[in-house]
């Protein structure tokens, strides 16, 4: 028997006899409409996120992609998987805010600061020339008594600011935004603490979405 396949289909019985039925009516109205997503989510594909979860979106809310880094590609350089998700959720689904979301402890960071370890994972390494720019960037912010922690931290914020600038070159993204259809933000989310910090309007500072009794 299967026991990883097992635990599965018992969290799709679960779903089935507890949570459809409460949404059933949501789910109804999602199938039987042609979706319309009000944002795109470029995250990582790291299975600790959970962008529905996160930001508590119900079917047909959210329009998603993922991958090792939440990397974007510039246009022209790696045309595939992220790049056609761009274009349709702009172009074909008219959604009217795309965001960046990085995530605190990111392997695919670490790899950045540790390429060695890469080494057995040559796609991987070849994938994550699309942030090199942000470990140079976070290399020259760095004060030399860094800590190993505060380095991470800052090359995840500055990889996040990385793919917003790659995907102001997609065609789609860049005329959306001219013509202010569209909106573009960037995301850290911390694990640990369930918190989001939001770079907005092209500003370099995090900032986090505090909640009733949270000082900033």
């Amino acid at each position: 028997m299967d026991a990883v396949l097992e635990e599965l289909k018992a969290g799709i019985r679960k779903f089935r006899m507890e949570v459809y039925p409460e949404n059933k009516e949501a789910y109804v109205k999602a199938a039987g409409e042609p979706q319309t997503p009000h944002a795109l989510i470029v995250t990582c594909a790291d299975s600790r996120i959970d962008p529905e979860l996160i930001t508590q979106s119900g079917p047909g809310n959210i329009f998603v992609t993922r991958n090792v880094g939440n990397l974007v590609p510039a246009y022209g350089e790696m045309l595939g998987g992220v790049s056609a998700v761009i274009e349709y959720a702009v172009t074909a689904l008219k959604v009217q805010h795309v965001a960046v979301c990085g995530h605190s402890d990111c392997g695919a960071m670490k790899g950045l600061l540790h390429p060695e370890a890469l080494e057995k994972m040559p796609t991987v390494k070849s994938w994550l020339k699309n942030a090199h720019a942000a470990l140079s960037v976070a290399s020259s912010l760095t004060p030399a008594d860094e800590t190993p922690t505060a380095l991470l931290r800052r090359v995840t914020e500055e990889n996040v600011l990385l793919q917003i600038q790659h995907l102001r070159t997609h065609p789609s993204v860049a005329g959306a935004a001219a013509r202010g259809e569209l909106t573009i933000s960037g995301w850290v989310y911390d694990i640990g603490k369930g918190e989001v910090r939001i770079s907005e309007n092209g500003g370099r500072e995090f900032v986090p979405v505090t909640i009733k009794g949270e000082e900033r």
